[in-house]
């Protein structure tokens, strides 16, 4: 192989890994931590921070899907607009595989809503903000149980 064909090939496998890095960075397509109402779970804080939270929107989500980064910002709209009445958590399925394997996680994205640290209801797939706040308004009311 010539050495002008190896220099390119470097540098793809350099910007490649850039990419890489840049995504594995963000969470849903954010920077980690730019919302106080958004929470990274992990396999090791799962259950403690979904019990910490009256109700969490649980995003079960990977940086390499698309329909995941397509509802991630409508999902922080939703948490944002509700002013801290809900938690928006976000579990990396491929860094955290034993809590996806243990919620029967099949297809990305996911929406769990916990309430009070209990799973109330699950929608699987990107659904535009109407469809979500139809299954997430029930439980945002108080009297919900």
């Amino acid at each position: 192989m010539p050495l002008e064909e190896e220099d390119d090939i470097e540098k793809l496998i350099q910007k490649r890994l850039n990419r890489w890095k840049q995504e594995r960075s963000t969470v849903g397509g954010r920077q980690e931590g730019a919302d106080e109402h958004t929470v990274e779970l992990t396999d090791a804080n799962f259950d403690a921070e979904l019990s910490k939270h009256d109700l969490m929107l649980v995003d079960f989500w990977a940086p390499w899907c698309g329909p995941c980064r397509w509802v991630s910002p409508i999902l922080e709209q939703i948490v944002k607009e509700n002013g801290g009445k809900l938690v928006l958590g976000k579990l990396n399925v491929d860094e955290n595989p034993r809590t996806a394997s243990r919620f029967g996680i099949q297809g990305i994205p996911t929406i769990m809503i916990s309430k009070k640290g209990t799973i109330v209801d699950k929608i699987v797939g990107a659904a535009p903000k109407e469809a979500l706040m139809e299954r997430i308004s029930p439980h945002l009311r108080p009297d919900s149980s």
